[in-house]
């Protein structure tokens, strides 16, 4: 295979470093570019080469980021964050690499929590419900405050007293009790499922901690997911995040139009989103039939150190002498 260039963003996030690991397990003759807002990452041991760039709502952003992709000839894009999704997306005619990503107007809808709740409200798919903080009556005793653009567990509050004194930059949503599942699935080019894979899962500081496969939910959630990708404007890897409740019944409650976290531990158990990405838009090859095994992954901390290093800003790739401990 001839090289190829793979520029991936937000390197210094665990969705940013699982993509980079997948990509380099592949074995294929690619470069990877890493981009991220901070110049030193955990990240940047991954990658052959790196650059800081501007938050993604950032006058520059765009700019910086065709400018990366000129200078080192880059192939695809493969972002990582749900800002970068967007912005990427909305300004994908400006760029001269392919983006992987959801249109612009999707992905709008769904970097809002709010708006992911009327959208599937107006479609009849399911999801929870949601209130803004001013048009809140009290219907329910158990309640989450979220905000309605974030990730992770950032600014969530538990049953507060007084609703009402958020701002509409949040919204709330019943404090449902159940297990709490995952759902990867990917929709190819054409527009079709091309498969799905869901973990329970444990959570540590808003990030998955114990993850364990499940199919008991399959059936209810492929309903769901065909559903979601009949309106169009969904490619590629998405996650859908539930909870289960003690009926059984599936009770989504929010969506990330990108890769998630747990893509590196779904590419050991037989759902390789980050490859049938680089099948489809890099190699233009159909991506390999889902074979998915069961089995319980754990996360742990490890360590890059760089010996005798003084400066970060030397740091900057692959080829700095580092240990992984």
């Amino acid at each position: 295979m001839e090289k190829k260039v793979i520029l991936v963003t937000g390197t210094g996030g665990n969705v940013g470093q699982g993509v980079l690991r997948n990509i380099k397990s592949l074995d294929l003759n690619i470069v990877v570019i890493g981009t991220d807002i901070a110049s030193f990452t955990a990240g940047n041991h991954l990658c052959d080469f790196t650059y800081q760039v501007p938050y993604s709502y950032a006058e520059n952003y765009i700019a910086t980021i065709q400018n990366i992709v000129e200078k080192e000839k880059v192939d695809l894009i493969i972002p990582t964050t749900d800002y970068e999704i967007y912005y990427l997306a909305l300004h994908q005619a400006d760029l001269k690499a392919k983006v992987v990503a959801s249109n612009h107007e999707t992905a709008k809808i769904y970097l809002d929590k709010y708006l992911t709740f009327q959208h599937h409200k107006s479609l009849n798919i399911p999801f929870s419900q949601s209130w803004l903080p001013s048009e809140f009556k009290n219907e329910i005793n158990d309640i989450i405050v979220k905000p309605r653009e974030g990730r992770g567990s950032r600014g969530i509050h538990l049953n507060p007293e007084n609703p009402k004194s958020f701002s509409d930059d949040f919204m709330i949503q019943p404090l449902h009790k159940g297990i709490e599942i995952t759902t990867a699935f990917y929709v190819k080019k054409d527009g079709s499922l091309h498969g799905l894979f869901t973990m329970q899962r444990e959570l540590s500081n808003g990030a998955t901690s114990k993850s364990q496969t499940t199919r008991l939910y399959d059936d209810q959630l492929r309903n769901i997911i065909e559903k979601m990708i009949q309106v169009k404007g969904l490619v590629g890897s998405i996650n859908l995040q539930s909870i289960v409740t003690s009926k059984g019944e599936i009770i989504p409650f929010e969506v990330n139009c990108r890769i998630s976290g747990t893509n590196s531990i779904r590419h050991n158990l037989g759902f390789q989103d980050v490859k049938y990405t680089i099948q489809e838009y890099l190699l233009n090859q159909e991506p390999d039939e889902v074979k998915t095994i069961d089995g319980i992954a754990v996360r742990l901390l490890y360590d890059v150190i760089y010996p005798n290093a003084e400066n970060e800003a030397d740091l900057n790739n692959n080829k700095s002498q580092h240990i992984i401990y």
